[in-house]
C-alpha cells in the first residue's frame, strides 16, 4: 500500500489563526494511514466525523482555565514589569509588593500598565510579547484580553470592557455604564441625565480613606452634590451618624424627615419674648453686637470687654 505522508510545520510556533489548520492536517494524516485499498488499486479515505477537530482545539485553548492566577485575577500568564524588570502575577501584585512598608521609600513605585511588553505563559513558562494565545503551547492565556491595557482575565463573569474615554478597562458591562466627558469617568446609565457634573469628579482621592478613586478596585458612588467617594466609606460615615459630604458639607442623603423633626421641636419651644419676631442674618455680627452692648459705662469699676 502506498503511504501518504502529511507535511508537518518546521516550527512549533503558531498563532490562533493557524492552530485549527495544524490540527486538521494531523487528522488528515491519520485518515490517510487508515485508508482502504479497493480492487482498482485506488486508495479511498474512510469517512470519519471531524467533530473531534473542534473539540481538540477547544480543549487546547481551555487547558488550565481558572486554575492559574493570583488573588486579583484568574489568568494563565504572568507579566514582566517594565519598570523594575521583575516578574509578577499581575500589576496589582507588583504594586502591593513595591509599595510595601518594607520597601525603601525611594524605591517604591507603581507599574505603568500600558507599557508592559512581555508575558510568561503559566503552563509552559515561555516568555513572549504580549498576545492572547501562547506561541509555544497554544493555550489561551486569558479569555478576556485587552491589548491596550495588557489585561488578561479568565473570569468573564465580571463583564469587563475597555472604555476609550477613561483609557482603562472596567467591569460591570458596557451596556450598564456611560462615559461623562466633563466628569472624565464612567457612571451608571441610571445617572445619565440626573447626576451633577463635577470636573474630574473621580480624579482625586477618596475624602475618607485617601485612596485614588479613578482606578480604585473598590466600588465608588456619587453623592447628591456630585462628589465621589468609596461606597464602603460612605456606609461607615452613616454608621457614625455623619450625613454630610466631607468636601462641601451638603447632605449625602434625604434629610427631609430630620429637618421636619427639628422644625417640630423648635415650634414646640416658645421663643423668649425679647427675641420674638427677630431674625439674625449674621450670627457673627449678632455676637459682636451683644459683646459691644455688654461694655460697661465709662467710669465703671468693671473692666471693658475686648472684641476680637
Amino acid at each position: 500500500m502506498t503511504e501518504v505522508m502529511a507535511n508537518h510545520p518546521d516550527s512549533q510556533h503558531f498563532e490562533l489563526k493557524n492552530l485549527k489548520e495544524m490540527i486538521i492536517k494531523e487528522n488528515e494524516r491519520g485518515i490517510a494511514e487508515s485508508c482502504a485499498r479497493h480492487s482498482n488499486g485506488e486508495c479511498v479515505e474512510i469517512k470519519e466525523s471531524t467533530d473531534h477537530v473542534d473539540i481538540t482545539e477547544k480543549e487546547l485553548l481551555e487547558k488550565g482555565h481558572m486554575q492559574y492566577g493570583c488573588p486579583h485575577y484568574r489568568r494563565r500568564c504572568r507579566i514582566r514589569a517594565p519598570c523594575c524588570n521583575e516578574i509578577f502575577d499581575c500589576r496589582l501584585c507588583h504594586n502591593e509588593a513595591k509599595n510595601s512598608i518594607k520597601v525603601d521609600k525611594a524605591q517604591r513605585h507603581e507599574i505603568p500598565r500600558h507599557q508592559v511588553q512581555w508575558v510568561i505563559c503559566s503552563l509552559c513558562n515561555t516568555e513572549q510579547e504580549v498576545r492572547q494565545v501562547c506561541i509555544n503551547c497554544g493555550v489561551c492565556m486569558g479569555k478576556y484580553f485587552c491589548e491596550t491595557c495588557k489585561l488578561f482575565d479568565d473570569d468573564t463573569s465580571k463583564k469587563q470592557y475597555h472604555c476609550s474615554g477613561c483609557g482603562i478597562c472596567r467591569i460591570g458591562g458596557r451596556e450598564n455604564f456611560f462615559h461623562c466627558y466633563k466628569c472624565r469617568c464612567c457612571y451608571s446609565v441610571l445617572l445619565k441625565n440626573s447626576h451633577p457634573c463635577v470636573e474630574g469628579a473621580m480624579h482625586h482621592d477618596c475624602p475618607v480613606c485617601f485612596e485614588f478613586l479613578f482606578d480604585s478596585m473598590d466600588d465608588v458612588t456619587v453623592m447628591p452634590c456630585g462628589h465621589t467617594i468609596h461606597q464602603n466609606c460612605l456606609k461607615e460615615m452613616r454608621e457614625h451618624l455623619q450625613y454630610a459630604c466631607p468636601l462641601c458639607s451638603k447632605s449625602v442623603c434625604d434629610m427631609s424627615k430630620v429637618w421636619e423633626k427639628f422644625d417640630a421641636e423648635i415650634a414646640a419651644i416658645p421663643m423668649p419674648e425679647p427675641y420674638q419676631n427677630k431674625m439674625c442674618l449674621d450670627p457673627l455680627q449678632r455676637l459682636r453686637e451683644n459683646l459691644e452692648s455688654a461694655v460697661p459705662c465709662p467710669g465703671s469699676e468693671m473692666p471693658k470687654l475686648q472684641v476680637l
